[in-house]
């Protein structure tokens, strides 16, 4: 038969591509498999945080299912849009053979909320492999909504400690008022977030600028109008000589256009928020404590980073997270 040579390429080249997606895809829904590469990572950065074993150093019951581990099967899990613990544990029904020693589901959410301090430590070295050394920053903060403002009166959250509960507060770039948290967040340009911390939805963002004073030096922080102050620029530039960069408003007596790409950078951090609402879908909130929201919002985070670095070592761009795992 007189087959064509190109068409015989072509098919062979379809074929190959089918098997190829086929254990791509095989890999991405496979759970073990992202938990297995996330704990090598996690043991990777760890170093002398934990002891041998991947467990903090501490008195009592050494667990079979160690610290490291516990960090790894959260990470692994909001990678993939996984942020339920009851979906989680339903699905890991199926790897009965490959989790010999699982905990319980209660020791699960127990011991994520003790290990959150090993897993930031552990995102903080990852972000700095990826992005250290940079010397320009962009700052925002956006809405972490607990319940709707009409049932704010029967939320229990923070009841029991006033100065961690949540409040109203007014989002401008939404237009909207809620009830819940913010969440500021400090990254460079290349995408990587380096600071972030939770505070009441009342708080002005200025007053997240204190603690990044106490952590950078040296640098160019680029913000937007609710970061604008006389006042703290010059204590942020004599105290850690900082530049804090904003765009004037249009009535001030120093006004000037917009340095055209300082707005384009600042796009990054807002990029940033939208991956974290689509695929780590961190609006949802499941959390009864202020402990549990904070736990799960450094779990995404730390998700994120990871997806950042493994895009990193294998040559791609660090900001398409969603082809990370593929």
């Amino acid at each position: 038969y007189n087959i064509p040579i190109v068409w015989i390429k072509a098919q062979i080249i379809s074929i190959l591509m089918v098997i190829k997606l086929l254990i791509y895809s095989s890999i991405m829904h496979n759970l073990y498999a992202i938990f297995a590469k996330f704990l090598d990572i996690c043991k990777m950065f760890s170093g002398d945080l934990v002891n041998e074993k991947g467990n903090i150093p501490r008195r009592g019951v050494v667990p079979k299912f160690s610290d490291l581990e516990v960090i790894s099967l959260s990470l692994a899990a909001e990678s993939i849009g996984i942020d339920s613990e009851s979906f989680l544990f339903s699905k890991l029904n199926e790897y009965k053979d490959d989790f010999s020693s699982l905990i319980s589901r209660r020791q699960y959410n127990d011991r994520r909320k003790l290990t959150i301090g090993l897993c930031n430590q552990v995102r903080e070295r990852i972000a700095s492999k990826v992005d250290g050394g940079e010397a320009i920053f962009c700052i925002d903060s956006m809405p972490i909504e607990v319940c709707r403002p009409i049932r704010s009166k029967r939320c229990k959250m923070g009841k029991n400690n006033y100065d961690k509960a949540p409040n109203y507060g007014y989002c401008a770039s939404q237009g909207k008022h809620y009830y819940g948290y913010k969440l500021h967040s400090l990254c460079g340009l290349s995408g990587v977030i380096h600071s972030f911390d939770l505070t009441k939805a009342s708080v002005h963002d200025i007053h997240y600028l204190k603690d990044v004073k106490c952590n950078f030096q040296n640098c160019t922080i680029i913000g937007d109008r609710g970061y604008i102050g006389a006042a703290i620029q010059l204590d942020l530039f004599e105290k850690a000589n900082i530049k804090l960069e904003v765009p004037y408003r249009s009535n001030q007596k120093d006004w000037k256009p917009v340095f055209s790409p300082f707005a384009k950078a600042r796009k990054r951090v807002e990029t940033l928020f939208a991956q974290l609402c689509d695929q780590f879908m961190i609006i949802r909130n499941y959390a009864k404590q202020t402990e549990g929201l904070f736990t799960r919002i450094t779990g995404k985070i730390s998700a994120l980073t990871i997806l950042q670095y493994i895009n990193k070592i294998n040559n791609k761009p660090i900001g398409q997270i969603k082809y990370a795992l593929i």
